[in-house]
């Protein structure tokens, strides 16, 4: 078979718990030039040190410990890139249940790894097609706010908005742990400040529950975050 390289994703996460299918599907698709990074389950993913940067995820939904409409969740709350869900659960809401958990596709096993292919090329050419360019997220000085590309506007702590007002300065550039603890008025020490992580932490949850936007508030092992969303001071 004849892969169209440019159509396909140049990574994508395999989370599937039965290794034998997991390594052969791995090695059509790298022959296929997509580099393919596996999991035996959610958690492992989650626990990689940047689960949310692949191009590309393929779920399955029979899954040790969090379960597959679980981790397609979080991964929308974190990503808008293509999921395909590939799965032997059987029952009659299977389908509706992964689209309404945010995956754009779901096929059912068995099937055969060139159909697995072609389903992941037709949903990251569409996803790729249309994404523009996403509205700003607005820091809203004066009322205090963020205020999300979809209108909702989020109550900021005066120290939330000490944070935000640094990734504004930064401009999708990283803002390192040092910076943001001069900024806060903590201590710069050569130790993980567990302070500023659990402040960046009720951050994002205080966005996430407040839109279903994708919150593009990411760490960077070892150098500190960054805000990849455009984002502005109004």
């Amino acid at each position: 078979m004849s892969f169209d390289a440019l159509s396909l994703p140049d990574s994508l996460a395999l989370v599937d718990d039965d290794p034998e299918y997991s390594e052969f599907l791995a090695e059509y698709l790298i022959s296929a030039g997509v580099q393919v990074h596996r999991y035996a389950d959610s958690a492992e993913l989650l626990a990689d040190h940047e689960p949310f940067r692949h191009a590309f995820y393929l779920v399955d939904l029979m899954l040790p410990g969090i379960d597959g409409l679980e981790l397609i969740r979080v991964l929308r709350k974190r990503t808008q890139v293509g999921v395909l869900v590939v799965s032997g659960r059987v029952s009659p809401d299977v389908f509706a249940s992964v689209v309404d958990a945010g995956a754009d596709m779901y096929l059912a096993k068995p099937v055969n790894f060139e159909q697995v292919t072609v389903a992941i090329r037709a949903v990251h050419r569409r996803v790729v097609a249309t994404r523009g360019r996403p509205a700003a997220w607005v820091l809203d000085r004066r009322a205090g706010q963020l205020v999300a590309p979809d209108g909702v506007r989020i109550d900021m702590s005066d120290l939330d908005m000490a944070v935000m007002a640094c990734f504004v300065a930064a401009q999708g550039q990283s803002v390192t742990r040092e910076f943001l603890c001069q900024q806060l008025g903590r201590p710069v020490t050569e130790e993980p400040d567990n302070a500023l992580s659990a402040t960046i932490y009720r951050l994002r949850r205080r966005i996430e529950r407040a839109t279903d936007c994708v919150v593009p508030l990411q760490s960077l092992s070892r150098v500190g975050y960054v805000f990849k969303g455009p984002l502005v001071e109004g």
